[in-house]
């Protein structure tokens, strides 16, 4: 089997990244993994735009792992100022979840973000109703910080909500 590569992903990858990430998090295809957020939320996760701007923005990028040709996952990385990373849209083909990609993702997220940006610490923001999310993420070193987050009715660009209490907890993780 040939071995996963983990690089910055380039303009070229948009039209892949923009079908994995909405995989992963909309529609039928999601309830295949364990990261749907599809009782949530219907419409997009993101969009081809959105996914250029970040890839044009010096703050951001996006890790995508690659397996030859074929785009398995990716993660958001941010430059949130003041020694703090953000990283986000973590995204898994649903087939593959379960697997290790996801952590491995996310080890990659945090030494990518001390790297470039000289993060010493990375917050992340869910909603709380991914319980099994959340406790993944405490299983990672973790830990809510008491902080919410709102979501953003009213923009279709960040998806239609199913529901009216929708919001994200923001956690934290100190980096060595």
């Amino acid at each position: 089997m040939t071995e996963i590569t983990i690089r910055d992903a380039v303009a070229a990858d948009i039209p892949a990244l923009h079908r994995l990430i909405e995989s992963a998090y909309r529609g039928e295809a999601s309830r295949a993994g364990w990261t749907t957020e599809a009782d949530l939320l219907d419409g997009q996760r993101t969009d081809p735009d959105d996914l250029a701007d970040i890839l044009g923005d010096p703050k951001q990028a996006l890790l995508s792992a690659w397996r030859g040709d074929a785009l398995l996952g990716c993660v958001l990385i941010a430059d949130r100022g003041e020694g703090t990373g953000y990283f986000g849209m973590l995204s898994v083909s649903p087939t593959l979840q379960g697997g290790g990609l996801g952590r491995r993702l996310v080890e990659a997220a945090h030494r990518t973000l001390a790297e470039r940006f000289g993060a010493r610490r990375v917050r992340i923001s869910v909603f709380p109703q991914r319980e099994t999310l959340i406790g993944w993420y405490e299983r990672l070193g973790y830990r809510k910080t008491g902080a919410t987050l709102p979501f953003p009715y009213g923009d279709p660009r960040f998806g239609l909500p199913k529901r009216d209490d929708l919001h994200f907890v923001v956690m934290e993780h100190e980096l060595a």
